[in-house]
């Protein structure tokens, strides 16, 4: 297929450039929580990359507000036998350099996100084994086995023009290659700073109320508090605790809430045989891992006071967790043990360890990624200390954090994951499978979680199309997980967000905050 090429620095000018009747238009400016480390949308996953992308480049399924699949690239899907899949293709769609949306985009799109070198969707493309073309508005998708959550899975890889199917992550994010056929386009990206969108006003579900959009990458609490309060934001995630009764008190400004599934965690190096963040209190090497040891990491849950966490670090706007899901999703059980605030008995058990004075830890964290975490990690930290092990906090930006966590750098680290699947296996592929490239799991299992037991009944529910027979076998995963205390599990996180009162925004359960569904508040909502 021939495509009409346009160069990254003429098609930046060219989406910049506004008619009259589009320049009168409003525009809006959102305050994102943490940065976007990429604009290649298949580089690494994490939420604001994802979220930010969505914006230039759709999907085959679109994931709504409460995880639910519809139709986006793909007006319908058929399943042919157990591992094959066939999907229809929209008609009439343009990317943003004017070139036809077709089969060959697909097909290029979930390829490159299975086979890049970051492997950072491999728990959305493991299972994928080919994609072939049968003709230009058709691909079937083979599965390497039986995947009831291929849909899910496929409405997480952005589809790029398969001309860009080699591009570079520098390509991406000059401009050149980060043509999709989304709701907006790439006017520019200024790592660490922001994202400046024009609206494509050809888009096939109508054109968004905004004709530019700027994604601000207001890291800091009070800035991004102090820049909504003095008119510089229109949204901003994550609202600060001590900027509530400001914003209550601002007849222009109002506070959105709504529920996620936003799962928060601490991880701990259960792998190595000595781990670099833990010693002896003088400094010296210990002699083990004590993160090995099951009774030393019930003794740090027993010493964390979590529902304190959630009420005054969090300013209730969490909820305890114990598990992945909460009652009511799919994998969430009754046998997991609810383990309370118990610092005595957390004592108790460091001794039976053979701990008696406890050791030195320090704990590692993020600074503006999930609600209050570094508040999170100093409350931790202390209470911690309480029990006998001296511990040291250390927060390092999320753009450096990311990765290090995930691969395995720290000792203890506090993690977040987005069960946006609303179901067990999504987060434990990614969190405590067994790391196997191959396989596509343990792609965040930054603690070394590596249990058969674990591995064997994923591979069992995650190759059935059955319901009743996977939900059993992931609430034993659950089990497993929470009980031997492979995760220490902390709480859901709720959506607090501050907002101009001329806008309308209902938060969605992944917490993305998407341009396009926010609307003028005169407005009639789509």
């Amino acid at each position: 297929m021939t495509r009409r090429l346009v160069s990254g620095t003429a098609f930046a000018l060219l989406v910049s450039l506004t008619s009259p009747s589009m320049a009168q238009d409003a525009t809006l400016s959102i305050g994102m929580a943490a940065p976007v480390t990429t604009m290649d949308p298949h580089e690494d996953s994490n939420s604001p990359n994802n979220a930010a992308n969505r914006h230039i480049f759709d999907s085959l399924i679109n994931r709504g507000s409460r995880a639910e699949n519809k139709p986006q690239l793909a007006t319908s899907w058929e399943v042919i036998d157990d591992t094959h899949w066939r999907f229809k293709l929209r008609k009439g769609v343009t990317f943003h350099d004017g070139s036809t949306f077709d089969a060959e985009d697909v097909v290029a799109s979930l390829l490159r996100a299975r086979d890049k070198p970051s492997h950072a969707f491999a728990a959305y493309t493991r299972n994928i084994a080919n994609v072939t073309l049968e003709d230009p508005y058709s691909v079937v998708v083979e599965t390497s086995t039986p995947d009831p959550l291929l849909l899910n899975s496929l409405s997480r890889i952005h589809i790029i023009s398969s001309q860009y199917a080699k591009a570079s992550v520098a390509d991406f994010e000059s401009g050149k290659a980060a043509v999709g056929t989304g709701p907006f386009k790439f006017v520019s990206y200024t790592p660490g700073d922001r994202i400046v969108l024009a609206r494509n006003d050809n888009y096939f579900e109508g054109p968004a109320p905004w004709s530019k959009v700027t994604l601000r990458m207001a890291t800091d609490d009070g800035g991004r508090l102090a820049s909504l309060l003095s008119g510089d934001l229109d949204l901003i995630e994550n609202l600060p605790a001590e900027g509530i009764s400001r914003v209550e008190s601002n007849n222009k400004l109002q506070i959105i809430r709504g529920q996620s599934t936003r799962f928060v965690y601490f991880g701990m190096d259960v792998s190595k045989d000595k781990t670099p963040f833990a010693t002896a209190k003088d400094g010296s090497p210990l002699e083990k891992n004590p993160f090995k040891d099951a009774r030393v990491r019930e003794a740090l849950l027993l010493a964390i006071n979590r529902p304190a966490i959630v009420d005054r670090i969090m300013q209730k706007n969490g909820t305890v967790a114990d598990q992945f899901v909460a009652n009511g999703f799919f994998g969430h059980s009754e046998k997991v043990q609810t383990v309370g605030y118990d610092p005595r008995r957390a004592k108790e058990l460091l001794a039976q360890a053979g701990y008696p004075e406890g050791f030195a830890l320090t704990i590692h964290g993020p600074s503006g990624r999930y609600v209050n975490d570094s508040e999170v990690l100093q409350a931790v930290g202390q209470m911690l200390s309480r029990i006998g092990i001296a511990t040291k906090v250390q927060v390092v930006p999320w753009s450096v954090y990311a990765g290090k966590y995930a691969n395995g750098d720290y000792s203890m680290f506090l993690g977040s994951w987005g069960v946006n699947t609303g179901e067990v296996s999504n987060p434990a592929i990614a969190l405590v499978a067994g790391l196997d490239k191959e396989k596509g799991t343990g792609r965040y299992n930054g603690g070394g979680v590596n249990v058969p037991e674990i591995n064997k009944l994923l591979d069992q529910a995650t190759a059935s199309l059955k319901d009743d027979a996977r939900e059993p076998l992931l609430q034993q995963v659950s089990e497993l997980t929470f009980n031997q205390h492979w995760l220490l599990p902390m709480h859901y996180e709720n959506v607090v967000m501050g907002a101009s009162k001329a806008i309308a925004f209902t938060p969605r359960s992944d917490k993305y905050t998407m341009a396009y569904e926010v609307r003028p508040a005169n407005a009639t909502q789509k």
